[in-house]
């Protein structure tokens, strides 16, 4: 009986044993799926899982979850405060260029608002008015831009001068407007650009047998058709000496671009000039603003409807302002700079005297203060070009 009895509670025992060991599993299965879920948030077996770039090995174990967990997240801190940091200096950038653009946008409104105003008053090119001519001027000028300058043979030894240094200087856009036949010669055979007007009894009698100044006289006559032609023109008397390009020089902002008479800053520039006059009294200082006049033998002239009517009477026009009985043409004139385009006076009265001035390279020298016109440009060219010290030394600042 003993037997039997212990049969039965031997196997309750054993169904205690394995309902524990179920237990146990259960909970050692729950708590290691726990310990994966954080270890592993994307799966044991990801694509970035290292399991499947090395073989699992005790070392791995031995990695602790709560070291590893510090490291990573160290690490996104550390990219996030990195990340912070460019994208807030992106956004300086992203704000200094909205900033930059909106200050272009509106500089190009304004640019072109003057744009408009300005270039409104250009005239519209008509051939018409001279197709020889129009033919001529559209193959050598560049940009509607060409230096002109008319002689007879009167002016010829000057001419070749003229002509040889802006050759040396390599300006290409030039023409020489030839009064007569001899001139119209030297230039073909020295490969000048020329041009010869159709004749003209009004022109041809002062062409054929004027001086320097009688000739000089006859351009603002001719010029009228560069400028109805649509063309810019720098004007240029026959004794001037080019040392350097002058279309690169110019501002181009104004009507006229001209050089001036003047010999310092002071009378090129203008000035405050005080007239006194003591019966007056307490008002007896009366203030006037005074310039030199412009220099008619090198200008730069724009084809405006001002600069055509301006051809009348250069200087007059320029500088008186409208009053009773007058209306002004209101154009916009630019004195060029004196030590770039310098006149003679300027030349043989300070420049030459000064050691630091007469380092300067000027653009054009132009001998109009001075009647041996042709022996100065030779001096000129001896001195800038051919570095000779003292070539301008014999000369007096006068005649």
């Amino acid at each position: 009986m003993a037997g039997r009895r212990d049969g039965p509670l031997m196997k309750d025992k054993d169904k205690d044993k394995v309902r524990s060991r179920i237990v146990f599993a259960i909970v050692v299965g729950v708590t290691l799926g726990c310990v994966f879920a954080f270890l592993y948030p994307h799966g044991l077996f990801s694509a970035d899982s290292p399991i499947q770039n090395r073989r699992f090995g005790k070392s791995d174990l031995k990695v602790g979850s709560s070291c590893e967990s510090s490291e990573r997240i160290s690490m996104l801190k550390s990219d996030i405060t990195s990340l912070s940091e460019k994208n807030a200096e992106l956004n300086k950038q992203l704000k200094d260029l909205r900033e930059k653009l909106r200050l272009a946008e509106q500089g190009k409104d304004q640019a072109q608002k003057q744009f408009m105003v300005f270039w409104v008053k250009t005239v519209v090119p008509d051939e018409s008015v001279n197709p020889r001519l129009a033919k001529i001027l559209e193959e050598i000028a560049i940009q509607k831009e060409v230096i002109v300058a008319l002689a007879n043979s009167n002016v010829q030894s000057m001419l070749e001068v003229w002509f040889t240094s802006i050759k040396k200087v390599g300006i290409p856009n030039y023409l020489v407007v030839a009064l007569d036949d001899r001139i119209e010669n030297l230039c073909k055979s020295n490969g000048v650009p020329v041009y010869k007007r159709d004749p003209d009894q009004g022109i041809d009698s002062i062409a054929k047998t004027g001086g320097n100044h009688a000739v000089s006289g006859l351009k603002f006559r001719i010029l009228r058709e560069f400028l109805q032609l649509g063309y810019s023109v720098l004007l240029s008397d026959v004794d001037i000496v080019y040392l350097q390009n002058p279309f690169d020089y110019l501002s181009r902002d104004s009507d006229v671009e001209s050089m001036s008479d003047g010999h310092n800053n002071m009378t090129a520039y203008g000035y405050n000039d005080v007239f006194d006059e003591p019966a007056m009294g307490w008002a007896r200082y009366a203030h006037t603003m005074r310039i030199w006049v412009y220099n008619s033998g090198f200008f730069y002239i724009r084809p405006t409807l001002a600069s055509i009517e301006l051809l009348d009477l250069f200087n007059e026009e320029l500088f008186f302002p409208s009053h009773p009985g007058y209306d002004g043409l209101h154009a916009a004139k630019r004195t060029l700079d004196i030590y770039q385009f310098m006149n003679s006076k300027v030349l043989f009265k300070t420049v030459r005297k000064d050691e630091r001035l007469k380092k300067l390279k000027p653009v054009i020298v132009h001998v109009n203060y001075h009647p041996d016109k042709l022996l100065r440009m030779k001096a000129v060219v001896e001195f800038y070009v051919n570095g000779k010290q003292d070539a301008l030394e014999p000369f007096p600042e006068g005649f």
